[in-house]
């Protein structure tokens, strides 16, 4: 958690105080491990549905796709199931991007209490809607949380005793029918930006946490951005994986302010 932060800070002090041939040996010190361009800080628009800007993290660092399946090797992660059609790559460990994802037909549960016993409580409700309605699986397994009001800040989710929504998603927009089977809704969700930030470790809500907190001090080191709904984790891999190697996503919706400007001083 402590590196994630530090290159959040080390990011954000670049756009502040960009760096000078006079500069001293310690401002040279941040620019020098600052990983992104200034520009990528500050994006003028969000990426067109299917793309993503780096906001952390250096740019050169992006999972490959072979036969359907990202993998990131220097992170020691990967997917072995297709995400669906025309969603963007999973952000790295550690990274954060400002991305756009199309709308998608997606099957969801939701309901109350822990969260982590949440995700155990609904696999089998959803797993078994896709495998009646012969819907392959796809990858991620998304899961909101709610608020309670758009106001309260990202790092006070009640991950431990609140509402929740877990979804398995359509690999196409136009398989099946929207409607209600069972517990299960299928419903289409529409176009959406967010502000991501790549994690790596067991799932659960200790994760989920981290990397709010995270996106909660980039959202204070800029005045671009502003959270607009409940933030939701994106979950690549299946319970097989080790927990050293599962990759997810920590995610917030969001739109540009209408007096965007630069970092704050």
């Amino acid at each position: 958690m402590k590196s994630i932060l530090s290159t959040i800070a080390l990011g954000l002090s670049a756009l502040i105080s960009p760096v000078s041939a006079e500069s001293k040996a310690g401002a040279k010190g941040i620019a020098k491990a600052a990983v992104v361009p200034q520009r990528a800080l500050q994006p003028k628009g969000a990426p067109e549905p299917g793309k993503a800007i780096r906001l952390v993290g250096d740019a050169g660092v992006k999972p490959k796709l072979a036969d359907g399946q990202y993998q990131l090797a220097e992170a020691g992660v990967g997917i072995e199931t297709p995400l669906p059609e025309g969603y963007p790559a999973p952000t790295p460990p550690e990274m954060i991007e400002l991305k756009t994802y199309p709308a998608v037909r997606r099957a969801e549960l939701s309901g109350k209490g822990a969260s982590d016993m949440g995700m155990i409580k609904s696999f089998f409700p959803l797993f078994n809607h896709i495998k009646k309605q012969e819907i392959e699986m796809t990858s991620p397994v998304e899961m909101e949380y709610r608020r309670g009001g758009d106001d309260k800040p990202l790092t006070k989710v009640p991950l431990t005793d609140g509402d929740w929504t877990v979804s398995f998603l359509y690999r196409k927009s136009d398989m099946g029918q929207a409607g209600k089977d069972g517990q299960v809704k299928v419903v289409d969700v529409p176009e959406i930006v967010v502000v991501s930030i790549g994690m790596k470790g067991a799932y659960g809500s200790g994760v989920v946490q981290q990397g709010l907190e995270a996106l909660q001090q980039w959202f204070a080191g800029q005045d671009a951005w502003e959270p607009t709904g409940d933030p939701r984790s994106l979950m690549y891999n299946g319970p097989g994986a080790p927990f050293e190697h599962q990759w997810m996503e920590v995610q917030v919706p969001v739109r540009q302010k209408a007096q965007a400007g630069a970092a704050k001083p």
